[in-house]
Order: structure tokens, then sequence, then C-alpha cells
């Protein structure tokens, strides 16, 4: 029985992936849960134990080293063993920096993006090694390009892609797999519950929303790279070309980057 541990699974990606995993593999999967919501995780489980799927539900905050430890003792507690981690847990933002007054939200959402993901592939690093198994990070698109308004969440989105990039030429010799994953514009309520400036929770999306992936998409081709054990997975065409174009044309790219928020949400002088 292969063991996933799944971050941010209450909902949306992290859900979506965890359901799929049940329907596709049925008793041949056991699924570890992890989210601060713990009546939507059992809500999830319950999806995927109607499926065949073995599962645990772990009620876990990542912004806390402890409870990213807790989550990984408590995988193997039950099943012994963790073959995959995926780090999808983590929170969006949008404020223009010039009208942040306390940059504390900064730090906290970076322990969510950056640190939850590191204590997590920390605790469970020894386990993945004896496994030969894999490891996937869900970035996004905004730590590929800079988008206005989204330093904070941009600065941990890079940051997560450049520690998960050095890990990977780590774990090459041991047989791991790091899959890095940039989805664009999904389909789930992530943005809404984004910081805001003052640090609260902005409650409407400041992206242009048309268009957006549905999530059981992102989900699938998330899921594929991590069974092909491929480095990266790009979620859009327009992605892929913007990752040429900003070494090319980095002006255009910021055009195109300003074009993806609403007009509310741009910066004006």
């Amino acid at each position: 029985m292969e063991v996933i541990i799944i971050t941010g699974a209450s909902d949306g990606i992290g859900a979506e992936m965890a359901r799929q995993l049940a329907r596709a593999r049925g008793n041949a999967v056991a699924l570890v849960l992890a989210a601060r919501n713990e009546a939507a995780l059992q809500a999830v489980a319950a999806d995927c134990a109607a499926a065949g799927a073995a599962t645990l539900v772990v009620p876990t905050d990542v912004a806390q080293q402890a409870q990213c430890r807790a989550l990984v003792a408590a995988a193997l507690q039950r099943f012994g063993r963790i073959d995959s981690l995926v780090n999808n847990a983590g929170r969006s933002a949008h404020a223009l920096f010039e009208e942040v007054a306390d940059l504390g939200w900064y730090e906290e959402l970076m322990k969510v993006n950056l640190w939850g993901a590191i204590w997590c592939t920390h605790a469970a690093l020894p386990h993945l090694k004896a496994a030969r198994g894999r490891i996937v990070a869900v970035s996004s698109l905004a730590g590929l390009v800079g988008v206005p308004g989204r330093t904070a969440y941009g600065a941990s989105k890079f940051a997560m892609a450049g520690f998960f990039e050095a890990l990977r030429a780590e774990l090459k010799p041991h047989g791991v797999s790091v899959t890095t994953a940039y989805p664009g514009v999904v389909d789930t309520r992530i943005r809404h519950r984004g910081y805001n400036a003052a640090g609260g929770e902005l409650g409407k999306s400041s992206l242009r929303e048309e268009g957006a992936m549905p999530v059981a998409d992102c989900a699938r081709l998330i899921l594929g790279a991590m069974r092909a054990r491929r480095r990266e997975v790009v979620m859009t065409a327009k992605g892929r070309l913007g990752r040429w174009l900003k070494l090319l044309a980095p002006g255009l790219i910021e055009k195109i980057a300003m074009k993806a928020l609403k007009e509310e949400a741009r910066p004006h002088a």
C-alpha cells in the first residue's frame, strides 16, 4: 500500500488530489490528510474511504513546526512508511507594498507557504529516502514571474521553487524525485481568503478569473507529473511562454502580468 501525505487537503486542489487518488488506486493507497479544518478533512476522508482508500485525518497548522513533525509521526504510527509527500498547503495575498503598514503578516505567509513545506519535508525525509519516494511542491506561476500586488505571495513561492530545485539535486542519488507544480489561476477560493494590506482577509479575488482552470484538471496534471517523477509542471501555455518571454522581453512580461489583475487591484500613479 502506497502512503501519501497531502497538506492543505481540506478543500481546493489538495482535496481534489485526494479524491482522484482514491478513485484511481482504491485500497492500494493510504491517504494522510492534513489541514487546519478538521470537519472539512473528515468530509474529504469520507469520500476517499468510500472509494476504497485507507485514510487518516491529522488536523495540522503547517505554520507550526511541531505540528509538521506530529503529522509525519502520525502517518508513521498508523501506516509504518511514507512514499510520497505533497506540500500543497498555502495561503494567498494581494497588497501594494507601499500600503502595508505592518509586515507581520508577510512573515506569517512565509511560514505557511515556505516553512510549512520545509518543515514537513525535513520530518519526512528519512522515510522518503527509505522508500525512494516522491516529493511534490505546489508553487504558482507567481513563483516564476513577479506580479504587482503579489510581493508577499510571490516571495514565498519564488523561495519555495528555489528550495525544492536545490533539494532535487541533493536527493537525486537517493532515488527521491522532487516535482514542482506551477498552477495559474485555478477555480478555487484561495484568493478570496488571502491577506489584504492590513493583514485581514481579502474576501474577493484581485485576479481576472475568466478561464480559470477547473480544479479537477489542475489536480490531474499534478498527480500525473508526480507519478512520472517529472521535475516540474507548468500548468498553462501562457505560463510556459511567459518563462521564455521573461528572458527575451521582460518589459512585455510586466505588461502581461499587469493585465492579469483586475483594474481596481492595479497600482496607479
